[in-house]
């Protein structure tokens, strides 16, 4: 019924964009003409109406197409290199083609702009936040997992209180829930959900996109809550450096170094490699627990990439990716050499790690404007071996993911659309103690999507796709949906609406679990998640003298057809898993205001309200571990070659799991309720010296809170009591650093 209601939904709002705006239009090409005569097409020129101020960019060919608007006539024709052309009088549809003579030429000018930190683009149908270049310096950034923390709409929380794992929170669910991606192919799925925020180094990064919500069935069914989506720096002259390092250390006597540097190939091509050491070897014992705070933690990281951009008719990328990870963690004087010695009572983690990537994207551009054809591929092997205490946890995944797609249009450039199909192989082998658990998914599918826009108010994407599970035997059928409206006084605003399902990977994806003494019941056979998603979604830019505040706002719900439930409330000696049976919903508000509030001095504020429910045991209650709301301040400063940098988070309280029946939390104190209240305070200072260099030092956690005692029963690790998963705040206190960058660009 949903589906179908959706497929009206799409219909008619195609039916009314296409009659609303069935209207002339003006076309043709902008060139650039030199001293010789020579013409050349020229893209980016600004082609608009004076009076009303609405108009759009020529494309790579220069080539315009503008609707028509009767009574005003005088169409401006506008580039940064060129005085403006106004030209008067188009009142009919026609075919124009306009020259730009290089006698009407500007002189230099120098032009100095201050990359914003994140934006959210008012013409896209989806609400994607990019997350630029200019945020990720103004932390330390060390991986993915620190690129959020001036971010309001993704949380990043320790997962355990021994391993160090990070997971993310969107739309306050589990990352799982979230489909990782690198460069629009999915990643960091199964095995490398659990430390994939740590796989990718902050400084081998150009952005980060942000969509919350169901996104295009392009890439895949498995979106629930959102989308994120990492770009690598490119091999490309204009688009990444020369030569770069990075090189960090803190206070926790954690060392980082990463470099990146780029050969060109031709006049286009480019080949770039990417390296990355890290490496913490420093015991640190902060609350007296005598649990490190940290794992020791190393890791090595290597990429090598090859771009063939499009120049003609075909483009590709190519690229290998290795890491290799250790960690040792838990009690202080815990030696893995003698984990095994009669009477040895010390407990410890040790988590080793291989993974290997490869990947190739190609395009072919037709003789057909804007008819393109395309694939992707990726192959991963992902390899762990590890133990926590007595429990060894082995495993290994094997995957493949193949997309062939195909863009073209209907009948004009505003009404394109996509279709194509996508192939999917899963193959896991995993051991925990002397049980096996293996999985092999054969998923292959098919989708198409039809895009509609006017160029400016109207946009509007439908999607459907179709795939099959070989291992659940079932069909899964995706629609989405997709709309926005841009008013005359430059409102946006978003609504979209759609389906997404997952395949669960319990023990890879809950390995908090291994790091307590509970025992693992399997109450039912999992199935797989399915949840539907809608949302809305407003932006405004408000000007104010020079000034522009950016607000955007929006607010998604999430309800689950079925979730796979971790009951730790039953049994506090017990994590029994099973299906859900009853309601589970998750409703996200968020408000965010972005500004210059003066010269070089930029000033973020956000707050966020969460409601989220699942039936746990019988009962409709709060899921645990997600805070009620939160709220985020940021300010830059950069003047001239400083920049000041300074990140406040307020984090609301969450329900902690009920620890009644462990004798130990409830005679220490432990068993809460509830979280508490705590604010969090990061800050940078950046300095540039001269063409090549920058140092940057700052602090995490200037407020010194952590959650005291988070591992119940540290003293006797042996127990039943024994838990180190109930975390909801921060383990460690305040972190110095201190690092220095050199690029020749």
């Amino acid at each position: 019924m949903k589906t179908n209601k959706i497929t009206l939904i799409t219909l008619l709002l195609m039916a009314f964009a296409t009659s609303a705006f069935a209207q002339g239009f003006i076309e043709g090409t902008v060139y650039e003409q030199n001293e010789k005569g020579e013409k050349t097409p020229l893209p980016g020129v600004n082609v608009y109406w004076k009076i009303v101020n609405e108009g759009v960019v020529t494309d790579a060919h220069g080539h315009y197409k503008i609707p028509l608007h009767e009574r005003i006539g005088c169409l401006v024709f506008s580039c940064i290199s060129y005085e403006n052309d106004t030209i008067h009088h188009l009142v009919e549809p026609m075919h124009y083609d306009h020259v730009f003579n290089t006698a009407h030429m500007l002189g230099e000018v120098e032009i100095k702009a201050r990359e914003k930190a994140s934006y959210i683009n008012p013409i896209t149908p989806m609400a994607v936040q990019s997350i630029t270049s200019e945020s990720l310096k103004r932390a330390a950034c060390c991986t993915l997992a620190g690129s959020f923390e001036n971010n309001a709409s993704v949380d990043v929380e320790y997962s355990d209180a021994v391993t160090g794992a990070k997971q993310i929170q969107l739309l306050g669910l589990s990352g799982i829930y979230t489909q990782m991606m690198t460069e629009i192919i999915p990643n960091f799925r199964g095995l490398a959900s659990t430390f994939g925020l740590s796989y990718v180094p902050g400084t081998w990064m150009n952005g980060i996109q942000v969509s919350k919500g169901t996104s295009s069935v392009r890439n895949g069914y498995e979106s629930i809550t959102g989308q994120i989506n990492v770009d690598y720096k490119e091999p490309l002259k204009d688009k990444s450096e020369k030569v770069f390092f990075n090189l960090y250390a803190n206070t926790m006597m954690m060392t980082d170094f990463n470099f990146n540097g780029r050969v060109n190939v031709g006049k286009t091509d480019g080949i770039m490699l990417f390296g990355h050491v890290s490496h913490n070897h420093m015991k640190m014992d902060g609350n007296g627990d005598t649990f490190l705070d940290d794992p020791m933690t190393t890791q090595y990281n290597v990429f090598l990439r090859y771009n063939h951009p499009h120049v003609g008719r075909f483009g590709c990328k190519v690229g290998l990716k290795a890491l290799k990870e250790t960690r040792l963690g838990g009690q202080m004087d815990f030696d893995p050499k003698h984990r095994f010695d009669v009477g040895y009572n010390f407990y410890g983690i040790g988590i080793n790690t291989e993974r290997y990537e490869a990947f190739a994207k190609g395009g072919y551009h037709f003789d057909r404007k804007d008819t393109s054809l395309g694939t992707q591929h990726q192959v991963t092997y992902h390899k762990v071996d590890s133990y926590y205490g007595l429990t060894d946890y082995n495993a290994n995944q094997l995957s493949y993911y193949g997309n062939l797609l195909f863009d073209s249009y209907l009948f004009n450039d505003h009404h394109t659309y996509s279709v194509g199909a996508s192939y999917t192989y899963d193959k896991y082998d995993e051991h925990l103690n002397d049980s096996t658990f293996q999985r092999i998914e054969h998923v292959p599918g098919a989708f198409a999507e039809y895009v509609f826009s006017d160029d400016h108010h109207w946009s509007i994407i439908a999607g459907f796709r179709a795939d099959y599970n070989s291992y659940y035997q079932r069909m899964l059928y995706t629609p989405r949906l997709h709309v926005r409206f841009m008013t005359h006084d430059e409102l946006t605003l978003r609504a979209s609406a759609g389906k997404g399902y997952r395949s669960p990977n319990i023990l890879a994806e809950n390995s908090t679990m291994l790091a307590s003494a509970r025992q693992i019941v399997f109450v039912d056979t999992p199935k797989m998640e399915e949840a539907w998603n809608y949302g809305i979604n407003l932006t405004k830019g408000i000007d104010i003298g020079w000034r522009e505040i950016v607000i955007n706002a929006d607010f998604y719900r999430t309800d689950f057809v079925n979730q796979i439930v971790l009951d730790r409330d039953a049994d506090a000696h017990q994590v029994r898993i099973y299906n859900l049976n009853g309601k589970s919903y998750s409703n996200s508000a968020q408000i965010e205001a972005n500004c210059e509030i003066f010269k070089d001095f930029d000033l973020t504020l956000a707050f966020r309200y969460n409601d989220v429910k699942m039936t746990i045991n019988d009962t409709l209650r709060e899921k645990p571990f997600v805070n009620r709301y939160k709220g985020l301040v940021t300010m830059s400063y950069a003047p001239g070659t400083w920049q000041f940098d300074l990140t406040t988070q307020f984090n609301g309280d969450s329900r902690v799991p009920d620890l009644s029946g462990n004798a130990t939390a409830v005679a220490n104190d432990q068993n809460i309720e509830r979280s508490p209240f705590y604010v969090i305070m990061n800050a940078q200072i950046t300095k540039k010296l001269g063409k090549y260099w920058e140092v940057y030092a700052g602090g995490e956690n200037l407020t010194n809170y952590k959650q005291d005692y988070p591992i119940i029963s540290a003293d006797n690790p042996q127990s039943e009591d024994f838990d180190a998963s109930m975390v909801w705040g921060p383990l460690s206190g305040i972190r110095a650093y201190l690092g220095v960058r050199f690029s020749v660009k």
